[in-house]
């Protein structure tokens, strides 16, 4: 590959603002001080032109062998559409969600079982966007052993991939973008050390040696993590609670740390999912209220399963009103709820009497609550000083309060459970503004607990399949990020 070319690109994605500097978020959580927008790219087809003949030029220097291109999307997929029509190539297209109408694939196109597909990228940071479209491609049949990424932000993408048998192979390193930049005049010195000390410290992938120009950096730690506690060891921990303990056992003896979201109308239904799914999960989430046919005869049942099956019940039922109110709702009622979940959850918005309410007649019963000190749905305002609040909140009540529901770790003491919603594999959202997040994403880079899974697995064509795979893809995170806080 000629580095001419390679440096005109540099500078291209600069002057059309592809490259920015300055205080950005990334899909990790991580703020950098470098971002890659190659979005921008649909407007400028000759730039576009240059990025695809530099990529399809790599495809035949490696001499590699495929049967289809995939491009990841949505940025990858005009990418992956230039070289596949202009070297007539078979593509096919990965949806980030099934449709609810015609066919409802999550791959498009043609292909048979057993053939090999090339994924393209535009950007690399951990390698997890490239990782949940091989997952996708794989469970069609299809076989994944390379990817080739315009953009490689030197983060661990490259190991991560190889240990799940990926190849990448990056066009363009960071630090080959900030030496061409620097020396261009584009950026000065200060500017290139600080994006150079931010990829050495925050590698997502383990330690190791960093190359940058001409040296080596000091091996770092992945991610300057604290020491992890196991799931075992923290249900020994002297003040934890008996429920908070109860569930990480039981989530450290099954390896799972998957709650399954049953949100289903009829209680038919819903037993054979607690039935089938039982051995595959920790914990079952319910919402009474949409059940139509809802008995005590099923909770009887309901309750039975869970004790053969060794996982807990959830009941989703976001309390929000007075202290008294909510006492009479937990208590009483057609649900009874006290009565038959052993986790309930409310918002902090009443203040702390609407946990002193559950309490009054959750206690008693050993039962436990987790407070919303986040949501999955776009534009939340359960964020910021509401979710230090909320926080506050649990720890006065330690001896009720459980954990929280969140999208990310929100406190570091270890006693605290914290569960995470709005989990698919294929990342994205819905129409009604939920936010979905990869379980690799919330376990691993977040530091989250236990994975709520809704539509991931209800809406799939073998249930059981579908929950085998997040019970893996959770278990893996998880034994990851103890593995490397040991390290």
């Amino acid at each position: 590959m000629v580095d001419v070319s390679i440096d005109s690109l540099i500078l291209k994605l600069h002057d059309v603002n592809a490259v920015k500097f300055g205080e950005y978020r990334l899909k990790s959580g991580l703020l950098t001080p470098i971002y890659i927008d190659l979005r921008v790219l649909v407007s400028h087809p000759a730039l576009m032109n240059q990025v695809s003949s530099l990529i399809y030029q790599r495809v035949k220097e490696e001499k590699l062998q495929f049967d289809s291109v995939c491009g990841v999307p949505y940025t990858a997929l005009p990418l992956a559409t230039i070289i596949c029509s202009r070297h007539e190539l078979p593509m096919l297209i990965r949806r980030k969600e099934a449709k609810d109408y015609g066919t409802r694939k999550l791959v498009e196109g043609s292909f048979h079982e057993g053939d090999t597909c090339l994924i393209i990228e535009d950007t690399v940071t951990s390698g997890s966007s490239i990782l949940e479209t091989a997952e996708v491609l794989h469970k069609e049949g299809l076989k994944v052993t390379d990817a080739i990424v315009l953009m490689d932000r030197r983060q661990g993408g490259v190991e991560m991939l190889a240990s799940r048998g990926i190849r990448l192979l990056p066009i363009i390193s960071m630090f080959k973008l900030l030496d061409v930049l620097r020396a261009a005049g584009r950026i000065d010195d200060q500017t290139a050390q600080s994006v150079h000390k931010f990829i050495q410290e925050n590698n997502t992938f383990g330690p190791k040696k960093m190359n940058g120009s001409g040296g080596s950096a000091p091996k770092i730690p992945c991610m300057e993590r604290k020491r992890v506690l196991s799931y075992a060891d923290r249900a020994e921990l002297p003040r934890i609670h008996p429920l908070a303990s109860k569930l990480l056992k039981i989530v450290e003896e099954k390896q799972s740390n998957l709650c399954v979201s049953a949100d289903v109308t009829s209680s038919m239904e819903l037993l054979q999912l607690a039935e089938s799914l039982g051995p595959k999960i920790c914990m079952l989430k319910t919402h009474c209220d949409i059940l139509e046919d809802f008995t005590p005869e099923f909770i009887q049942k309901l309750q039975a399963v869970a004790d053969e099956h060794n996982f807990l019940i959830f009941e989703d039922r976001k309390f929000a009103d007075i202290g008294n109110t909510v006492k009479q709702q937990y208590e009483g009622g057609v649900f009874q709820i006290a009565s038959w979940s052993h986790i309930v959850n409310a918002h902090a918005v009443p203040g702390p009497g609407v946990v002193k309410g559950l309490g009054a007649v959750g206690k008693p019963l050993g039962r436990g609550c987790l407070l919303i000190a986040q949501m999955s749905s776009q534009g939340s305002l359960a964020t910021g000083e509401y979710t230090k609040a909320v926080v506050k909140m649990a720890e006065e009540h330690s001896d009720f309060v459980i954990g929280f529901i969140c999208s990310s770790k929100t406190i570091e003491k270890p006693e605290f459970i914290h569960m995470t919603p709005g989990v698919q594999i294929q990342a994205g959202g819905d129409l009604l503004g939920q936010q979905y997040t990869s379980p690799e994403e919330v376990i691993y880079n977040k530091g989250s607990d236990v994975i709520i899974v809704g539509r991931g697995i209800l809406e799939a064509s073998d249930r059981l399949e579908a929950a085998e795979s997040y019970r893996k893809s959770g278990w893996d995170a998880y034994i990851r990020r103890v593995g490397h806080s040991h390290q």
